[in-house]
């Protein structure tokens, strides 16, 4: 699927091809933050999202080197552990932000940056990391083996457009987000409120077991423990609950 005006070939590359200024992160421990310099790691790189997302926000301790700063363009990755491979793209609103050492930084500059970023969200990328970090029989990519990661280039003008679409549904897909923990909230808060009243009302109070049936389902024994496409049979969920029929 293209969009219409576009009819030239992809050509394939290598992600050091087309990123330069590649360099580890810095050495230095997380403190807590100085109002000013932000501090990236692994760890505040959303699973989901791959947004920013520090949870607390720190600072780098002890003496700061600009080259560590990130700048736009800038493509993170996380380059051991269980977290191999989740990347982060430096955006602007995120403000001053320096990475620290368990991640790599890769810039791209004549390229759309998004839509080499965007690639990094695949499964074909997720089955590329796989088989390169167990290469060296623990989890863990290094800088030169990120930069051998193929990735597909249309033109500029074809990476914009697409760039521009998918950030559209990303943009609506963060409000969305944002409401339903609005509404998760209005939840949390209301029920509160409704169960204070009912405390600091008189009520009688009572046993579970006064309120629910309960039988023990002997009669239901279990003659089949592997799943079945057939819908005649009755799904009995068993203690250690996992699904099996009748």
């Amino acid at each position: 699927m293209r969009f219409p005006e576009f009819t030239e070939e992809w050509e394939t590359k290598k992600l050091g091809e087309v990123a330069t200024n590649v360099m580890y992160g810095m050495n230095a421990a997380a403190t807590n933050y100085d109002g000013e310099n932000q501090y990236i790691r692994i760890t505040d790189i959303d699973e989901q999202t791959r947004l920013f997302c520090p949870n607390p926000l720190s600072s780098p301790d002890g003496e700061l080197d600009n080259k560590y700063l990130l700048h736009k363009g800038d493509i993170l990755f996380a380059r051991t552990g269980a977290s191999v491979g989740k990347s982060y793209l430096y955006n602007d609103k995120d403000g001053k932000i320096y990475f620290a050492g368990f991640l790599i930084r890769l810039n791209v500059r004549d390229e759309d940056p998004y839509f080499i970023f965007s690639q990094t969200l695949t499964e074909k990328y997720q089955r590329w990391v796989l088989t390169m970090s167990m290469r060296s029989g623990q989890p863990g990519i290094n800088a030169e083996e990120y930069k051998l990661l193929p990735i597909v280039i249309p033109s500029i003008q074809e990476q914009e457009k697409i760039s521009s679409f998918l950030l559209l549904i990303d943009e609506r897909i963060q409000t969305q987000n944002k409401i339903i923990e609005e509404l998760k909230l209005l939840k949390i808060t209301l029920r509160y409120q409704l169960y204070e009243q009912i405390l600091n009302q008189e009520n009688e109070y009572v046993q579970v077991k006064d309120t629910l049936n309960y039988e023990q389902p002997t009669k239901y024994l279990v003659t089949n423990t592997d799943y079945s496409s057939d819908i005649s049979l009755i799904p009995v969920l068993t203690a250690n609950k996992a699904f099996v029929l009748v």
